[in-house]
């Protein structure tokens, strides 16, 4: 049975090329849709078309058109205020659902559209579900291994980020030891840890020489199918210009964006990157 082409909807970084060239590995085709402003160029390598964030009328005719009817959302986007959405003749019809939607926070927004995509007859699955060699597998995925100081680090941090789920904040967290010494908000998980440099430098964060893990997860009853956090080179390169010591990211639920890139620099960096398994999410 041959399976129709799998739409991904693209926003900014390298997981959307990643997720295309996994799912084509698992022998889907796909057509990509690519965001003005955000989508890499690398996006033109394979089927695709560009649309604005307002043109909800070109996306479904582009859907039915090639007859992909399962979707994926991947890549970062920017939330726009509502009045910066230039709609096409779909989206003016559609005023009063992206009104409710553009007014929810993250996590609602996020279910809204799949909602909205599900009441025109399209299925939203995630990232991990098209391409899923691309979450974290459990255990060490680098050379150095974690201390026992690192494994107390690493259940604060999951601790905290399961206590902070219901209140929908971010999906990371520093620990050093028991303490946590930085929560990620609305600036995202590399801000977060410039934060953390800036505090280690003024003295704020009190170590002897390095310390502290980087600890990412999603929310309790966060929507893998839209919100799948994910880290890149880039995580890796701050977490050590922080004085870090180490990585942990939630196994299958957190993906990993250039995986021997991050391999790579966590080995040269002398950080551990490490999966935690699902049972350890909100150890005490």
């Amino acid at each position: 049975m041959t399976l129709a082409p799998l739409g991904l909807i693209c926003g900014s970084g390298s997981l959307p090329l990643e997720v295309a060239e996994g799912a084509r590995a698992a022998g889907r085709d796909v057509f990509l849709l690519a965001l003005r402003g955000s989508a890499d160029k690398g996006i033109e390598r394979y089927p695709h078309a560009w649309l604005g964030l307002g043109e909800i009328g070109k996306l479904l005719k582009l859907l039915e058109k090639v007859g992909a009817k399962q979707l994926v959302l991947v890549g970062g986007v920017q939330r726009p205020a509502l009045r910066d959405i230039r709609l096409d003749m779909t989206g003016l019809i559609s005023m009063p659902e992206i009104r409710r939607l553009m007014s929810a926070g993250d996590d609602h927004l996020l279910s809204g559209v799949i909602g909205f995509l599900a009441a025109r007859g399209y299925e939203v699955i995630g990232a991990h579900e098209a391409a899923p060699g691309l979450t974290a597998s459990e255990g060490l995925l680098g050379a150095r291994d974690a201390t026992a100081a690192d494994a107390t680090s690493v259940a604060a941090g999951l601790a905290v980020l399961a206590a902070l789920g219901p209140y929908d904040v971010g999906q990371a967290a520093v620990a050093i030891g028991r303490r946590i010494v930085a929560v990620e908000a609305a600036e995202g998980t590399d801000m977060m840890l410039r934060r953390v440099a800036r505090l280690a430098e003024k003295g704020r964060i009190k170590r002897e020489g390095r310390g502290g893990v980087l600890v990412k997860a999603p929310k309790p009853g966060q929507n893998l199918r839209v919100d799948l956090p994910a880290i890149g080179p880039r995580t890796i390169e701050l977490a050590a210009a922080a004085g870090l010591t180490g990585v942990a990211v939630a196994a299958g639920g957190v993906l990993l964006a250039e995986r021997a890139r991050i391999v790579e620099l966590a080995d040269s960096s002398g950080l551990f990157l490490a999966g935690v398994p699902q049972a350890a999410f909100g150890a005490p």
